[in-house]
């Protein structure tokens, strides 16, 4: 009987309060700064500033608050040429902050609106984004 209520207590604590390693999730946030060309991720304690490349003249970046819609480890782009986006992390409708092989170009606005930025960056971004969920990743985009 004495279980009964231990085990009855203790779910009603976990309804009401959660698990404990789901109040304490991590959060990320990934602040792309289209100005500066740059790309500044919190995550926990640590903080990343990596160079982007956002969209060229005739191309638009979207600016706005979003959560991750979805991740691919390796897409191609279907409307570009099947141009590959390693590590991409989509956040609104097909633009991604993804990898490029076109690190020269880094710095300076260079896409048809994706957020690109070195391959080993986005692989570290996408992990992240993995590692906490789309619920506990904000990214934020500005001028």
């Amino acid at each position: 009987m004495r279980k009964f209520f231990l085990v009855t207590a203790a779910m009603l604590a976990t309804a009401l309060f959660g698990t404990p390693s789901a109040s304490y999730a991590a959060m990320l946030e990934a602040n792309i700064d289209v100005s500066s060309q740059t790309m500044t991720v919190r995550y926990g304690s640590e903080v990343y500033r990596w160079v982007v490349s956002t969209a060229r003249p005739g191309y638009f970046t979207p600016r706005g608050t979003y959560r991750p819609q979805r991740t691919a480890r390796m897409w191609y782009s279907r409307k570009y040429e099947m141009s590959p986006m390693p590590y991409s992390v989509f956040f609104h409708g097909g633009y991604a902050i993804h990898g490029t092989g076109a690190v020269r170009q880094l710095g300076r606005p260079a896409s048809h609106g994706c957020v690109r930025l070195h391959t080993a960056n986005a692989a570290t971004f996408y992990a992240m984004v993995r590692e906490v969920g789309f619920g506990n990743t904000r990214i934020v985009v500005t001028n």
